[in-house]
């Protein structure tokens, strides 16, 4: 039985925070340290992301950091609080991480609403990375191949190979959303998948934006919390 929760944590890195590591961390700190620096993450998404999550995001680790990005960007663009620059220069300010409150859109309270949210969290990051056309039926192979060395169940397996070979979607990864929370960290996760450095990343997140719904000032904090978390520019598509 898959166990998106846990596969979340493998793509993310960290140590597990709220209890649901299940050394996530450990996984892909032999290739570096840190979210998408190596292991299933760096395969998955393509060595040309650089992301990497610091601080209290990386403490934090797995669907919890997600979590953490968007309910800060949420509560402050409900606040009408200034988002803070996308852009790496100056380098943006830490962003505190708190973990969003159990029992929220953002980190349900049954497990059964953390392995949901988990899958349409994965769906988004795999799309997100495929958006630029990169994985194409040599890149899959490559992948499939590579995922074999990797300490993942079938179920695991099976479940990142599908959403590969699956026709990237936008209004299925924007349709997964029940609540403008859930579209508000759909979003992040995305971002966080990719260096949005082409036309096609750019392309996708703003039809991505559009069909989630988004408030343009609520993108704007989510492309800066994730910038200052990551500590890499995060430009916000035209």
């Amino acid at each position: 039985m898959l166990d998106a929760k846990r596969l979340m944590d493998q793509f993310l890195g960290g140590q597990g925070g709220q209890g649901g590591g299940q050394g996530g961390g450990d996984f892909l700190r032999g290739a570096g340290g840190g979210a998408l620096a190596g292991g299933l993450a760096a395969l998955v998404l393509g060595t040309k992301t650089g992301r990497k999550l610091g601080g209290e995001a990386l403490k934090l680790g797995g669907m919890a950091a997600v979590g953490a990005l968007a309910y800060k960007a949420y509560s402050d663009w409900q606040a009408g609080k200034q988002a803070a620059p996308s852009t790496a220069q100056p380098a943006p300010q830490p962003v505190p991480m708190l973990p969003a409150p159990s029992g929220t859109p953002f980190n349900p309270s049954s497990d059964a609403g953390q392995q949901t949210l988990a899958r349409h969290l994965l769906r988004a990051m795999i799309a997100a990375a495929k958006a630029d056309g990169h994985v194409d039926a040599q890149e899959q192979a490559r992948i499939f191949a590579e995922m074999d060395k990797l300490p993942l169940s079938s179920d695991d397996k099976a479940f990142v190979m599908d959403e590969l070979r699956a026709k990237l979607d936008v209004d299925a990864v924007a349709g997964a959303a029940a609540t403008p929370e859930e579209a508000a960290e759909i979003y992040a996760a995305s971002l966080l998948s990719i260096d949005v450095d082409n036309v096609a990343e750019r392309g996708y997140l703003a039809m991505l934006a559009a069909r989630l719904k988004l408030d343009d000032a609520l993108v704007a904090h989510l492309h800066g919390n994730v910038a200052a978390a990551t500590g890499k520019s995060a430009p916000i598509a035209a």
